[in-house]
């Protein structure tokens, strides 16, 4: 079996701790080089992975050509997704990036184009695609258990992006404060807001449900916080040519939803034209009603199974089978969603309903 390479570069986003224990503990997959400007962000990861100094880089080209990787995982600030997906392009490899997409329709174009250039793959990882619920969720709309989707509603929030760093360890009240001015997540520049990087999960896996179907026009309300240049808190509604959806997020709710539950509660519910599906994250289970079966039932959602279980994982997969990439982390699916998300933030902005943009 061929012996997956992968370098990690740019740690803006915590999540890269994330995406590189799934690496390491991949069977067939290796970290051979980590690159960020910034030393002490790597220490971490270093640390974890008993990586060697000579595998630790703060010059991305450096790292691209020493340590020839098979693919890389991209963290960037949501704004500078298409400047480094540009610039891993060139040296001809796969790109994972975490979520969003992009900070912009535009940039989400930019990067399809990029890595389309260079014939490789581009996948966007939204690690909610790797929730059981979320997939028997998925299923059961094939297998027409609910009808034709009408509508989907999400809500999407924890209690900021600064509360949690790799591994979802968790951070004092006094770190999340003295590291917010700094923060991209708070910068409007650098993509940051709760619905420019949270919406994506709704708009998304929302587009996924509804078979990649896209809505005529968005209707979108944020937040003013005092003090801050980006929102916590959006909710738009979309209008389809079938009927209304909503996307919902919230930084700053009392709790994490992989710890105690949010209220509301975190998740999505699907109502089609034979029934309805409630999918609430790290629920172990969905429930559903039906015509036939109009009480409220619960339905396992069962243990994922290779080459589903995490994101490294199905790409290594799809690579090596020489597949396409399906569902929320392909390009045409996260595309769908970003173009919501662009046209959601118009939207907020003009305070009025805007047709899709795109």
């Amino acid at each position: 079996m061929k012996r997956w390479k992968i370098a990690g570069i740019n740690f803006d986003h915590f999540h890269m701790g994330d995406l590189l224990r799934m690496a390491a503990e991949h069977p067939d997959a290796e970290v051979v080089g980590i690159s960020d400007e910034q030393p002490a962000r790597m220490e971490e990861a270093t640390r974890n992975f008993g990586l060697k100094q000579s595998q630790v880089f703060t010059d991305y080209r450096a790292c691209l050509e020493k340590t020839r990787p098979d693919m890389v995982l991209l963290c960037p600030a949501a704004a500078h997704h298409g400047d480094w997906t540009a610039k891993v392009a060139e040296y001809r490899v796969p790109v994972m990036v975490e979520k969003p997409f992009a900070g912009s329709l535009q940039e989400a174009d930019a990067m399809i184009a990029s890595m389309k250039a260079a014939g490789k793959q581009l996948m966007i990882n939204w690690p909610l695609a790797w929730d059981p619920g979320i997939r028997m969720t998925k299923q059961l709309i094939d297998q027409g258990v609910i009808g034709e989707v009408m509508e989907f509603h999400s809500y999407g929030g924890n209690r900021g992006p600064l509360w949690h760093g790799a591994d979802k360890l968790e951070k004092t009240p006094e770190q999340v404060q003295a590291e917010k001015p700094q923060s991209w997540f708070y910068k409007r520049s650098a993509g940051g807001g709760s619905l420019q990087d949270y919406a994506g999960y709704g708009t998304t896996i929302g587009s996924w449900f509804q078979g990649g179907r896209k809505p005529l026009e968005v209707t979108c309300v944020v937040d003013e916080p005092v003090g801050l240049e980006v929102d916590e808190h959006s909710i738009m509604i979309l209008r389809y040519a079938h009927g209304l959806s909503k996307v919902e997020t919230r930084w700053g709710t009392f709790t994490d939803p992989w710890t105690t539950m949010t209220q509301p509660k975190c998740g999505f519910v699907v109502c089609g034209t034979n029934g309805t599906i409630s999918a609430w994250n790290y629920d172990p289970y969905v429930t559903v009603q039906t015509r036939k079966n109009s009480e409220r039932h619960r339905i396992d959602a069962g243990k994922l199974a290779a080459p589903i279980q995490n994101p490294v994982q199905y790409f290594i997969h799809c690579l090596e089978k020489g597949l396409n990439l399906e569902g929320p982390v392909s390009v045409e699916i996260s595309r769908i969603g970003q173009q919501i998300v662009d046209t959601a933030a118009l939207s907020a902005k003009e305070r009025r309903a805007v047709k899709l943009l795109g």
